[in-house]
């Protein structure tokens, strides 16, 4: 039997091609279209309305060979309609034929815009990071904008209904355009005030891509590749300011263990069980590079913070050929500086994990039990980490009830898929004992 081409070639698959397109334009295509009309909400109904219109028209012509510039040639001209049936533009048209001595005018040339500018992304993330937009808010509208995740994955990241996210955007949106906000990269103070949100959103959209809060697959490596390549933009744009050389580094050197995450049937495989032969050197390369940049401006007095400790933290991963040899010893101190830097019960249950690692789980449980019962909320993590080090003291009934209880918790398939794999096998093995 002959092997099903679009198994391989998502262009043999309209909708698949059409999904692939989405992901791989979509911030561009918002971000340009951002930069032509000046107004955010309408750049993104524009880039809507082309993928509705991919939807309709390559199932029945096929995939063009850019499905990029199909879908901006497309917006465009969705974007030419608008001007010419809005009102105030007809007028500025009447205006500009008598001025003209009655040659015919036409909408903005939007022609002048036709290659994607590289900051176009860079700038659509600062706009979605204005200070007149609430935490939340900048964080949704950004996963929105510029991650293209749908509003129910959004929510689910969020733990609110799908409406609520919904609504949420619209008036971030709105307050966009009710502040003005300027679609241009802001300089001086205003972007030093800014520069930590946005690194915070392009955390979290690297996290979300890394391991997704929800759905059937464990990662999103087109969300995590286009995180570290905002990263990298933002090096390039404040290239003295350690803190975003060591966000840099961070998502570098985490994506490098992606080619190793999966198994060759497609299950999540665990840090410690990873081929480190697979990690992609390269980026490994890349990372450190980035991080010993940091290093020299932080020995000439520039702060550092949690990005930086957390990419020092992650070399350390990426020193050792084999899990034995990683100095978990380093790693706990590490962990110990970046809870006073920046304090939180994230930060703690992986203190917990390198502290059970360096000084045996007694030492672990005793830092995750400081945690309250509520500290992370529903978050399968706390009682994952606990399920471990119970493991790791060779209490095993406990370690079942414990990776139970997470795997009740996580959203996320391939997660919800590991940790009740390790549940049965700490069941099985207590279940075995005299």
């Amino acid at each position: 039997m002959p092997a099903d081409p679009s198994a391989d070639d998502p262009s043999a698959d309209p909708n698949r091609a059409i999904i692939a397109a989405w992901r791989a334009e979509s911030a561009r295509l918002v971000g340009a279209l951002t930069r032509m009309t000046r107004d955010v909400g309408l750049a993104e109904d524009l880039a809507q309305d082309a993928l509705v219109a991919a939807l309709e028209q390559w199932p029945g012509t096929g995939v063009p060979d850019s499905p990029g510039a199909w879908l901006m040639t497309t917006a465009k001209r969705r974007a030419i309609d608008h001007f010419r049936r809005a009102e105030n533009l007809r007028r500025k048209v009447a205006e500009l034929e008598h001025a003209a001595g009655g040659e015919e005018a036409s909408v903005p040339d939007l022609d002048a815009h036709v290659d994607h500018i590289e900051d176009d992304v860079l700038r659509l993330v600062f706009l979605t990071c204005h200070p007149a937009l609430t935490p939340e808010s900048r964080a949704a509208l950004t996963l929105r904008l510029v991650g293209g995740l749908t509003t129910g994955e959004i929510a689910r990241g969020f733990l609110v209904s799908e409406s609520t996210m919904g609504q949420r955007i619209s008036r971030a949106k709105r307050t966009l355009a009710e502040a003005h906000a300027e679609f241009e990269l802001p300089t001086g103070a205003e972007r030093a005030r800014r520069l930590d949100d946005v690194m915070a959103v392009v955390y979290l959209m690297f996290n979300e891509g890394y391991t997704a809060t929800a759905g059937d697959d464990w990662m999103r490596p087109d969300l995590a590749h286009e995180a570290i390549r905002l990263a990298r933009m933002l090096a390039s744009l404040a290239p003295d300011e350690p803190e975003v050389l060591g966000l840099q580094a961070l998502l570098e050197l985490q994506a490098s263990r992606i080619p190793a995450r999966l198994d060759e049937h497609g299950a999540p495989v665990l840090l410690e069980a990873q081929d480190r032969t697979r990690w992609d050197q390269l980026l490994v390369r890349r990372g450190q590079a980035a991080l010993r940049r940091a290093e020299q401006l932080a020995a000439r007095g520039r702060p550092v913070g949690e990005y930086f400790l957390q990419a020092s933290i992650a070399e350390q991963h990426a020193r050792a050929q084999r899990p034995e040899d990683v100095d978990w010893q380093r790693i706990a101190e590490l962990y110990d500086v970046l809870a006073r830097a920046a304090p939180g019960p994230v930060v703690e249950v992986n203190r917990a994990v390198a502290h059970g690692r360096a000084h045996g789980p007694e030492a672990g449980l005793a830092v995750l039990e400081q945690l309250g019962p509520d500290a992370l909320g529903d978050s399968p993590l706390v009682p994952a980490v606990r399920g471990d080090l119970l493991e790791r003291a060779g209490l095993h009934r406990q370690a079942a009830e414990a990776f139970t209880e997470a795997a009740g918790r996580t959203r996320n398939e391939g997660e919800r898929a590991v940790l009740s794999r390790r549940a049965e096998h700490n069941q099985g093995r207590a279940s075995a004992r005299p």
